[in-house]
């Protein structure tokens, strides 16, 4: 009997998830050479050639419905973008990806930076398994399983973007069982959090600052040991759909708003129709939809997510995890590269170069 269309695709992903983990390897794998050189833009570069370069290889009709580069005008992977074979009869998948996410601290040696993708197939009734958000920004509120569960259960929604500080975070307090000093917060070093920074402190919480790299700091407080309980703060939309995806994975939930830079874009997002989705808070499942979702990420520098690259002789070894939302599995996979034999499909040679 021949397989449904759910079923060949549940066969068809247990293979080529890791095809899609090669491609965050050989990204993190590229992007080395450019750690600590002060050219973010050239890493980001070197990332996207060789994502690109690996993709050529993976039979699959995969568009990028969520890219960073054209967010921001930097080198990336554009949204529309199509990726893979696109054999006739290969499998359609969307992607969105980060082949770095923290470029600065990549282009300064510091620590968070991690190159991740996002992939699934629609589901029924879908167009899309991730939402495409119009702002340039969102503000964001992360939280891992247990609170996740505690507000399910209860159906109280205690901890809810847009109330006061110090309610949320006395609030993930008691849901923790734990005092208010020990509840760690994550918050960006930006100038745009420094109300927020002041309302942190105020309730004695631990605060954490972070430079760069707000996907894997969102996606920390769903994970079990990573110490952190709470994430907070304005960043880019693009990632906050990929820290959806990777919540989704772990139990965990986000909440994020569109969050218009200034009255320039609020225009903007008005006449392109998006009024009535500004006061809209999105949740993991409204970011990500259905449970086909996977999550990949290789580390680049050491994150909460996953160590970095590490370069002993002729072996660089890769830390990598793989996430799936259906069974929150979680795989944490660590690659020996031997350097002398090692190659990289690059897109820009059309050819396999050495690391």
């Amino acid at each position: 009997m021949p397989l449904s269309p759910s079923e060949r695709y549940f066969s068809v992903e247990r293979i080529i998830e890791l095809d899609f983990l090669r491609a965050t390897e050989a990204a993190a794998l590229n992007a080395l050479h450019w750690i600590g050189k002060g050219d973010k833009e050239a890493a980001d570069q070197a990332a996207c050639d060789a994502i690109r370069g690996m993709f050529d290889l993976i039979d699959v009709c995969g568009e990028c419905v969520i890219g960073e580069g054209i967010k921001d005008n930097a080198p990336g992977i554009f949204k529309g973008e199509h990726l893979g074979t696109w054999t006739p009869g290969a499998i359609k998948f969307d992607i969105a990806l980060d082949p770095v996410d923290g470029t600065t601290n990549c282009s300064k040696g510091m620590p968070n930076s991690i190159s991740c993708l996002a992939a699934a197939s629609p589901e029924t009734g879908k167009r899309t398994s991730m939402q495409d958000i119009p702002s340039f920004y969102m503000d964001k509120l992360a939280y891992g399983p247990r609170i996740a569960r505690w507000m399910r259960r209860s159906g109280i929604d205690s901890v809810k973007l847009g109330n006061p500080v110090d309610e949320t975070i006395t609030a993930v307090a008691r849901i923790l069982e734990k005092p208010v000093k020990d509840v760690v917060v994550l918050v960006m070093d930006r100038p745009r959090h420094k109300d927020l920074v002041k309302k942190v402190r105020e309730t004695g919480a631990a605060l954490r600052m972070f430079g760069d790299g707000d996907i894997a700091a969102a996606i920390a407080p769903s994970l079990p040991d990573s110490g952190a309980d709470l994430y907070m703060g304005v960043g880019g939309s693009p990632e906050a759909v990929l820290a959806a995806a990777g919540v989704k994975c772990l139990g965990g939930d986000i909440q994020a708003r569109m969050w218009p830079r200034d009255e320039e874009e609020t225009a903007r997002l008005i006449a392109e129709g998006h009024e009535a989705d500004l006061g809209k808070v999105y949740s993991s499942d409204d970011l990500a939809h259905g449970q086909n979702i996977l999550f990949l990420a290789t580390g680049i520098l050491d994150s909460p997510l996953v160590k970095g690259v590490q370069v002993r002789g002729n072996q660089a070894i890769t830390h990598s995890v793989l996430m799936r939302a259906k069974t929150q599995t979680v795989r944490y996979i660590t690659t020996h590269h031997n350097l002398e034999t090692k190659q990289l499909r690059l897109r820009s040679t059309q050819s396999e170069v050495k690391v």
